[in-house]
């Protein structure tokens, strides 16, 4: 396992430590510092499928690796957005589940693929992406989270819901399923929104407590007056 640490409080960056033959890959442009002898190459991450598979998602169709040359190297990869970097171990039993934004930087025994929800609904309204990404294989991938991680390890048949856009990240023994907020007045007048995600167990749910999309509408109304008073 590569070497790391996670500095910075709210807003972190992941320092890794990676010795010969050990690679880190990552999306373009997730690279903060790192030493001369880290050796960089891009590619498209296995194959023109894979990288349809990340366009389709949002995601850059080219991949980075990053390897050590000549001795131990150090790279940091830093947090776009105020809030957490945490580690999640995968393994070829426990792979994960991500949002579109949520993957960082990982080792090179992983494999990142394109996962689509079972539902057309869970696309058209809850909030978490009709397209996210899988990771599987067995290695350490760092996952980007908006705000503070709360973690919670559900039990089989335990469930919890969530406001659309929380989600982050979940076991691949999860599934996910978008239901309607009951009762009109509480739809139309709850401040919820019409529909909530919920996730059941098996496995661990990471949620986020400061949604970039949420950040950005709470804004958008005092951006528009400073405009408008210009």
């Amino acid at each position: 396992m590569i070497k790391y640490t996670i500095e910075g409080g709210s807003l972190p960056v992941v320092i890794c430590y990676p010795e010969n033959g050990e690679t880190l890959r990552t999306e373009k442009g997730a690279m903060s510092w790192m030493t001369p002898n880290m050796k960089m190459e891009t590619n498209t991450g296995g194959g023109a499928k894979k990288a349809l598979g990340r366009l389709f998602s949002g995601e850059s169709i080219f991949m980075n690796e990053y390897t050590p040359a000549g001795g131990p190297g150090m790279i940091a990869f830093a947090s776009s957005f105020p809030g957490s970097i945490i580690p999640y171990q995968v393994t070829p039993s426990s792979g994960i589940i991500v949002q579109k934004g949520g993957f960082l930087a990982m080792e090179n025994g992983l494999d990142l693929s394109i996962y689509f929800q079972k539902k057309l609904g869970k696309a058209l309204f809850g909030g978490e992406g009709f397209i996210m990404q899988k990771i599987t294989g067995n290695g350490l991938v760092f996952l980007e989270i908006n705000g503070y991680c709360k973690e919670y390890e559900l039990g089989y048949g335990e469930s919890i819901v969530l406001d659309t856009g929380y989600l982050v990240a979940m076991s691949d023994t999860c599934t996910m399923d978008i239901e309607t907020v009951k009762g009109v007045k509480n739809m139309f007048f709850g401040g919820e929104g019409v529909f909530h995600t919920r996730v059941t167990g098996p496995g661990k749910v990471y949620i986020q407590s400061m949604p970039i999309s949420n950040m950005a509408q709470e804004l958008a109304p005092h951006i528009q007056i400073n405009v408008n008073n210009k």
